[in-house]
């Protein structure tokens, strides 16, 4: 990875390569087409003043929402920003939106997969950058100087979690709530609910190579997997007290609440975060929360 600074922290003495950074992904099932820079050999790395930060869109059938996701990214006022986009086999309008912006996207592969954790680490694996951030089709970044506010909190490479607030929005773009934060973080409240969100989350890469990619089993909740791996041992996570992107309410978990709530049940359990005891607490009353919301809706 370019860009290191010298020392080392506690995260990379630590490290285990556990998959192969690519410039271009092998060819798949039901290919439709690649492009973007890098296929015009054009390569980003990190500036001793400007790490790179790669940006991750991953897309199904997203030409509702993808348009508007694209340009919140390519025209962020920070300059050393990498995109990749990952489609898992549109058959809509994705691609065509894709191919207009392929000159600001630094790489873009369109192939079936097995779903968000599979397209994301494909991205993964394809990312040059120091850190990594996630944005689905129809999230984006909430200014144009988002990334810009991220890169004034990184202290050096070495840090690990970066995280900004989120804005939740509705399909037709209107407000419903801003995310909160409490200072410093404290990794219990990852026990109740997923509180760094992955629009305003960046991830240095070196997290990857220590616990792996994405869980494909996980359908709905792969990123929240991914941060209770390192629960035990959790890093520092530097908080943003801004809003830093937008995050769109009709995911693929809209109205499916109790399937995700039994998903984070049983992640929960899977990494031993807790004793069985709390963990059917905070089950149940997690479903008991969402009952009462439903009542009074």
């Amino acid at each position: 990875m370019c860009g290191k600074t010298e020392g080392s922290s506690p995260i990379h003495n630590k490290t285990d390569e556990k998959f192969e950074s690519k410039l271009f992904f092998p060819e798949g099932d039901g290919r439709q087409g690649e492009g973007g820079l890098r296929t015009q050999r054009v390569f980003k790395k990190s500036l001793p003043t400007k790490p790179l930060i790669t940006v991750v869109t991953a897309v199904y059938n997203g030409e509702k929402f993808l348009e508007k996701t694209i340009q919140s990214i390519i025209n962020q006022t920070y300059e050393n920003v990498e995109y990749v986009i990952i489609d898992g086999g549109s058959t809509d309008g994705t691609l065509d939106i894709i191919r207009k912006y392929e000159h600001a996207i630094d790489y873009w592969v369109s192939e079936k997969d097995q779903g968000i954790s599979d397209a994301f680490n494909k991205a993964v694996t394809l990312s040059s950058g120091d850190f990594i951030n996630f944005q689905g089709d129809g999230d984006g970044f909430y200014e144009l100087d988002s990334i810009e506010t991220i890169s004034r909190k990184i202290k050096s490479l070495e840090d690990v979690l970066i995280c900004g607030k989120i804005c939740r929005i509705d399909e037709f773009g209107k407000q419903l709530y801003f995310s909160k934060q409490k200072s410093p973080f404290n990794k219990k409240s990852l026990l109740f609910k997923m509180s760094l969100p992955h629009q305003g989350l960046f991830i240095n890469k070196v997290f990857f190579k220590k616990y792996g990619l994405f869980d494909v089993n996980n359908t709905f909740c792969m990123d929240y997997e991914h941060l209770l791996r390192a629960y035990a041992e959790f890093p520092t996570v530097t908080l943003v007290d801004t809003v830093i992107a937008n995050w769109r309410d009709d995911g693929v978990g809209s109205g499916r609440i109790l399937e995700v709530l039994r998903e984070y049940h049983q992640i929960k359990k899977k990494n031993n975060v807790a004793s069985a005891l709390l963990l059917l607490f905070i089950k149940y009353w997690s479903y008991f929360k969402y009952y009462v919301r439903k009542a009074l809706t």
